[in-house]
């Protein structure tokens, strides 16, 4: 049985499917392959008749705590530890930084048939639906302190609160440490030295924790985003999953201090590009634009399916790569042609397309488009129709028009020189 369709067949009652993202720069492909094992989930669970939501969260009161390289250092740099939903838009098209950065990976959603119902951490505070777990996890504080210590081994001071105030005086969140709560307002100082990469202002004062004057450090908040929306299943990356990590540390609170089961889990490895493990901040590896400009939708999620999602992708858009993806994706095509049963080894071509069926077509193959785009004066279109066994359909062709496109994408931006004919 295919692991998503194991996940489905255990799930019993009405199932809250969650993921989120902290868009704190452009989005690289890694970030993809949590969104496309929580959408082919949520697609198990359907294809199994169980009742499913799918939910998507932006954590856009996180801070700003690095400038990508690809934005103006001198612009950036005065918001620094300022929630990401209050730093300004780098372009045109979006009110604020969270906005235009999430706006392109929402983009990519579609184009990969996702469509999950989403959120913004900035209206969960702002409109107090996150105002009794607020107030839960400071009356609870010493339970929260206690999880850590056992947990993960961190300590935290005796007057340590899990809150954290955007400062009234400098509008930063990340320099704020609460150290008392008296059941209405907590007390506060932007402490100077509190990170290594911005100053805080010194100001400090009482004010009330409610309706988006601050947030929960975020293993806090993801206990609370699992019990206001109902969630049942969330995974999380490696990074997240290991003993005493953050997915340990938020699943101890949620039974110590909500007194209730965290949601199911499952951890996932990374996508390593040229075997380097990709970061927004860093803008290391390759964004999720490009690799969706460069690859056809079904062929973006087949290379998140075609691997369990405990084994690392390592994607180099080299040329072996990309036209193995291609071979492959063909091959499980040709199979479901002549016997269209889905056998476990055909389901992650079914859960690779954007509908709920598999259309089949007639392969071409890409490494021969890639030589024949290289060829002066050659009719493309004609030489593809002579090559093909059988007359072309219009998918057929709809399908050859897209691997064109993506194989000159690909000898502009990817091919080594021997790849290169001249």
């Amino acid at each position: 049985m295919f692991w998503a369709d194991k996940i489905a067949a255990d799930a019993q009652g009405y199932q809250v499917v969650n993921d989120s993202k902290t868009p704190s720069g452009r989005v690289h492909v890694g970030s993809l392959r949590g969104v496309v094992i929580h959408d082919v989930i949520y697609r198990a669970l359907k294809h199994a008749g169980k009742p499913v939501k799918f939910t998507y969260g932006v954590d856009d009161y996180d801070a700003l705590d690095t400038v990508p390289k690809y934005l103006d250092r001198e612009k950036f740099k005065p918001y620094l530890g300022f929630p990401l939903c209050n730093v300004p838009s780098p372009g045109e098209g979006a009110p604020d930084y969270a906005k235009y950065f999430i706006n392109e990976f929402f983009e990519i959603f579609e184009y990969l048939g996702i469509q999950p119902e989403t959120y913004f951490l900035r209206d969960l505070y702002r409109s107090g639906k996150l105002n009794s777990h607020i107030n839960i996890f400071l009356k609870n504080a010493h339970l929260v302190r206690q999880v850590y210590k056992q947990v993960s081994k961190a300590d935290r001071p005796e007057n340590w609160y899990p809150f954290q105030v955007i400062c009234e005086n400098c509008g930063k969140i990340a320099t704020t440490v609460v150290t008392d709560y008296n059941g209405s307002e907590v007390f506060y100082t932007c402490q100077p030295n509190s990170t290594n990469y911005v100053q805080g202002c010194g100001h400090s004062g009482w004010v009330s924790p409610r309706n988006g004057n601050g947030k929960l450090p975020w293993k806090v908040e993801w206990v609370a985003k699992w019990d206001v929306l109902g969630v049942t299943i969330e995974m999380a990356g490696k990074d997240h999953s290991q003993k005493g990590g953050s997915r340990d540390v938020a699943n101890a609170i949620c039974r110590q201090v909500l007194e209730k089961q965290p949601p199911f889990h499952s951890p996932y490895e990374f996508i390593l590009v040229n075997g380097t493990k990709m970061s927004s901040s860093k803008g290391v590896g390759s964004s999720a634009r490009e690799i969706a400009n460069l690859l056809p939708p079904e062929l973006l999620r087949f290379l998140m399916l075609r691997t369990q999602p405990r084994t690392v992708i390592n994607f180099a858009p080299n040329y072996e790569t990309i036209t193995r993806l291609f071979r492959d994706y063909d091959t499980l095509i040709s199979k479901y042609e002549v016997n269209p049963e889905l056998t476990e080894e055909l389901m992650s071509l079914f859960y690779a397309q954007l509908g709920d069926g598999v259309k089949v077509f007639q392969p071409f193959d890409y490494s021969t488009l890639i030589s024949l785009l290289q060829i002066p004066r050659l009719n493309i279109q004609d030489e593809v129709v002579q090559r093909s066994a059988n007359s072309l359909t219009e998918y057929d062709q709809f399908i050859i028009n897209q691997r064109i496109a993506s194989a000159q994408i690909w000898l502009e931006n990817y091919a080594d020189d021997e790849k290169k004919l001249v």
